[in-house]
């Protein structure tokens, strides 16, 4: 197993919760902006941006590309671009290394802030400024190693309805965290945090820092690999730990990584690589549970649901009604 270099903090682990050989079954493979002093730090609704059609939120009428701090209603100091709209980072993204993970569709509604020239800034670090390389060959612009992206919806500088969507869109402070009410919670850029909850209908799961539940792959090696690559991973986007890991209810011995096939390093938990599901839209979605027969929310004590006999009885692993849709199985090629 891969040396963790993962620091963790535990918030009081809920008593009787059941350890890793608990497990049971075969482990297989709206005002206008004003912009904030230089030297200054620092909703929307239905789900990730791929979704929804482009409406507004035009390309800069010119080659100028500018970065500005600026003072947005309900939010606080946000990143801007040159016309004084608001920037935005995507949880799905990586910073470490730097990787946009929005395209086709998602990039119709958020638009990349991409590259065109030198970029100035205004009350934002140039140290902190970088580019990253998309997959159609453009260079779009990084603050502390996150993308920046626009939102179609937003018309008019002052505009950050792209808020909180889907769970996984913040508007990007100077060094590219999260701005507003996810900066205050502590979410900050790389934070990743993994709580005990309860998902109606199916009983104990893992939640990440944004609510939404967390999977395992049963085609992964435990404690070795991530079998779910490619198109499987942008299906299923794996937590990655860009920082420490926070726990609530969870044993901090159950807590581990595994190097990827990228270089990025994935969290598991019980020896399983998690996952988030591109289909669950908000918080106590579990629209994942049961896909193709191989991919079960996460408990706990780090087992797939309803396979820890102390939370098993009652329990049934079949996808929830309305998530019949096939997805990509990340191995052995793609089903649908």
């Amino acid at each position: 197993m891969l040396r963790t270099r993962i620091a963790v903090s535990v918030a009081a682990a809920a008593a009787g919760l059941a350890v890793l050989t608990a497990c049971s079954g075969v482990e297989t493979a709206q005002p206008v902006v004003a912009p904030a002093a230089a030297g200054g730090t620092g909703g929307g609704q239905a789900a990730n941006g791929a979704n929804n059609g482009q409406v507004g939120n035009a390309a800069p009428a010119s080659n100028e590309t500018k970065l500005v701090v600026a003072d947005v209603a309900d939010v606080g100091q946000v990143l801007t671009d040159q016309n004084g709209m608001t920037l935005y980072r995507f949880d799905k993204d990586t910073a470490k290394p730097p990787k946009s993970n929005c395209d086709g569709d998602c990039a119709k509604a958020w638009p990349p802030m991409l590259a065109t020239g030198d970029v100035q800034v205004q009350g934002v670090d140039k140290n902190e400024v970088g580019k990253v390389t998309r997959s159609d060959g453009t260079e779009q612009i990084t603050v502390g190693g996150w993308a920046l992206y626009r939102y179609a919806k937003d018309t008019k500088p002052g505009d950050a309805t792209g808020q909180g969507v889907g769970g996984a869109w913040y508007a990007a402070n100077a060094k590219g965290g999260k701005a507003g009410q996810a900066a205050a919670a502590g979410s900050e850029a790389g934070g990743v945090k993994l709580s005990a909850s309860k998902i109606d209908g199916l009983g104990d799961a893992i939640v990440d820092q944004n609510g939404m539940t967390l999977y395992l792959f049963q085609k992964d090696t435990k404690k070795k690999a991530s079998a779910c690559n490619g198109d499987c991973a942008k299906t299923w986007p794996p937590v990655l730990s860009n920082g420490k890991v926070e726990l609530q209810g969870i044993d901090s011995k159950l807590l581990g990584s595994i190097k990827r096939q990228d270089g990025t390093e994935q969290v598991t938990v019980g020896g399983w690589p998690v996952y988030t599901f591109s289909k669950d839209t908000k918080p106590g979605d579990a629209n994942g549970q049961g896909v193709n027969g191989t991919w079960f929310v996460i408990e706990p004590a780090g087992c797939k649901l309803g396979s820890n006999p102390a939370t098993a009885s009652g329990q049934q692993q079949q996808a929830p009604a309305g998530a019949g849709t096939k997805d990509s199985s990340g191995a052995g090629g793609t089903t649908y």
